[in-house]
């Protein structure tokens, strides 16, 4: 992850201010439309309204199906009777102030990472449920420093949308999750560690077919295609010291990653023509294509002096123009564009009261 949701509100300490206002459909309106512009701070101009989805909690990673009309996201929400994250379905147009949308993972084990197949009554994602009906124990700090886990129980799954677990795709020891498809609808790209080091790999719909596609130290995780699925981004981390090679190695054999410096990589989808993208320090992830295929969006501290804000920015595919498209105090994350390019979800503190609180917002794109 892509980052668990539930370490979300643990490292985001801060005050988001804003005024929610409750919008009013009009005749002939989108739903999905509905959306209150005091939810926009100074400077979002790629954000011609915004509309608050969910509200308390911890909610993250959501991913569109491909007819645009659901999304699919990880929430852990002490109100919903959980312990740690687990999968939620929810229509394009719905919002959770005082209700809880069905749950399609097993309810045991933690899970990570859903996304929707090209049929759109199927979903893959990540869960540790074989190994432990528990929640797993999430460390994380290490010698003083923020480290995520990287459970070697995580499988890769294939569920209905009534919570059917229908495939198991992968069933190697060691982690094996992240994965999302290609817009084609005939590649799954997901990272595991069965090398000995966490590389990514693609794989065909039913789990055939499982190619290594990236080869180099370090952690290669959160990859997606590009909208014409020639092509995937992603974030590493690529130690280079004999000092940064020794913690990273010693990390990884205690199934611990330490995320605070990432920066973003492109590649073929064959995994030819690896090249990085972003130069900029600090912590830069949870990439995703523009829908024309020659902007990348990202989640970034890089401007931060103290490890926070973390902001949505925008950059080309050839490393150009690089701009800031939110303005937040805390946190924005997780920015992911439906399959017609007219809309934007993503997770944010704000609107939170001040609380720990994140919630995913969808916004109405424009360039």
């Amino acid at each position: 992850m892509r980052i668990p949701a539930l370490l979300i509100p643990i490292i985001l300490l801060g005050k988001c201010t804003c005024t929610r206002t409750v919008a009013v459909q009009s005749e002939g309106e989108s739903p999905m439309a509905m959306a209150s512009d005091t939810l926009i701070y100074p400077g979002e101009t790629h954000f011609k309204s915004i509309r608050q989805v969910t509200f308390g909690g911890d909610n993250a990673e959501a991913y569109w199906s491909f007819d645009d009309q659901q999304l699919i996201f990880q929430a852990n929400t002490a109100s919903w009777g959980l312990e740690c994250d687990q999968m939620f379905v929810m229509n394009a147009s719905d919002t959770f102030r005082d209700n809880k949308p069905p749950m399609v993972s097993t309810g045991m084990g933690r899970t990570t990472c859903g996304y929707f197949l090209p049929d759109n009554k199927h979903i893959v994602y990540a869960s540790t449920h074989l190994q432990d009906s528990l929640c797993p124990e999430v460390p994380l700090r290490l010698n003083g420093k923020y480290v995520w886990p990287v459970y070697d129980s995580f499988d890769i799954f294939v569920a209905d949308l009534q919570g059917n677990i229908t495939a198991q795709l992968t069933d190697l020891p060691g982690y094996d999750a992240e994965a999302t498809v290609s817009p084609k609808g005939d590649k799954i790209v997901f990272t595991s560690d069965r090398s000995g080091d966490l590389e990514l790999y693609t794989m065909n719909l039913d789990g055939s077919g499982v190619t290594q596609i990236t080869d180099a130290l370090g952690y290669d995780g959160g990859a997606f295609f590009s909208p014409d699925g020639s092509q995937i981004i992603f974030r590493a981390s690529r130690p280079q010291t004999p000092e940064e090679i020794a913690e990273y190695k010693g990390l990884l054999a205690q199934g611990l990653v330490q995320p605070t410096n990432m920066e973003l990589f492109i590649c073929n989808a064959d995994g030819s023509g690896l090249r990085q993208l972003t130069y900029l320090g600090n912590a830069n992830w949870c990439p995703f294509f523009h829908p024309d295929g020659d902007k990348v969006l990202f989640s970034s501290n890089f401007e931060a002096e103290g490890g926070f804000p973390f902001n949505l920015y925008m950059i080309g595919t050839d490393g150009t123009n690089l701009t800031r498209v939110t303005h937040g105090k805390t946190f924005d994350a997780f920015p992911v564009f439906s399959n017609n390019g007219k809309y934007l979800v993503f997770a944010s503190n704000r609107n939170n009261g001040g609380t720990r609180d994140t919630n995913l917002f969808i916004a109405e794109w424009q360039d």
